[in-house]
């Protein structure tokens, strides 16, 4: 029986416990666990590495089929004026090569100074007769002179007289010629017939007649819209002496167009 009998340790219930047993890792510091272990990566911070930052990133709306509907309907209006302007100007050229417009031309054949004189208000009344000689040059076009034309005659910066011209139809390569008749009134009178009768001593006085007639071109049966024709001519003249017909010792023209 004694040998059968197993002794069992004492143990002591007030004895102090024992101190904890210290182990050291068996991964060095700065190493991976396995793979079997955890999988997070202890690593330890490298010195002086530079701080990163995370910049949200920002995401723009798609466009929307509202926006792309105008864009596709600006980018094609564009594009049909673009082709209008084309054919407009593809028009335009034919028509010039074709028809090769000119500028009618003027001259002044003579002119009369009807009357000339001072009124008791001090104003300065003239009447004047003036031939016109225009010329059609062209040879397809045709020019219906319609109203609303003015003449007018001016000595330095004062008109002295105005008028205008009749309507009519001018043809191809035609000449026609006007007489038209020019009436004004003038204020400071005294001043201006002073300054005409020291230019006449001297035998050339200078007239400046301007020309705006509004005129429609006729191309073969087609009328096109309505244009003014500017003119502009630089007479001098050796008096202006009442019911006598001035001799004009030189005349400038130039002529333009106004759409």
């Amino acid at each position: 029986m004694t040998e059968n009998q197993r002794i069992h340790p004492v143990v002591d219930m007030e004895a102090p416990p024992p101190p904890p047993t210290t182990t050291r890792p068996l991964v060095p510091r700065g190493s991976f666990k396995s793979e079997k272990g955890d999988p997070t990566r202890l690593q330890q911070p490298t010195v002086n590495q530079p701080f990163r930052r995370t910049v949200p990133v920002m995401y723009s709306r798609p466009p929307t089929k509202k926006r792309s509907c105008c864009c596709k309907c600006i980018c094609w209006t564009i594009s049909l004026i673009i082709i209008l302007l084309i054919i407009i100007a593809a028009i335009a050229g034919i028509l010039y090569l074709v028809f090769k417009p000119k500028i009618p031309q003027y001259s002044v054949d003579n002119l009369r100074i009807s009357d000339l004189r001072l009124n008791f208000d001090m104003s300065l009344y003239a009447k004047f007769n003036v031939r016109l000689t225009a010329v059609n040059p062209n040879k397809k076009i045709g020019i219906y002179y319609e109203k609303g034309s003015h003449l007018s005659v001016w000595y330095k910066n004062t008109q002295l007289c105005k008028g205008s011209l009749p309507k009519f139809y001018q043809g191809h390569q035609n000449k026609t010629v006007l007489d038209v008749a020019l009436t004004g009134q003038s204020q400071y009178g005294n001043t201006l017939m002073s300054a005409i009768q020291e230019a006449a001593q001297t035998g050339r006085i200078p007239l400046d007649l301007k020309i705006e007639v509004p005129v429609s071109v006729k191309l073969g049966k087609l009328k096109l819209r309505k244009v003014r024709i500017l003119g502009d001519c630089l007479l001098i003249v050796d008096s202006l002496s009442a019911n006598s017909l001035v001799r004009i010792k030189a005349s400038t023209c130039k002529f333009g167009l106004k759409l």
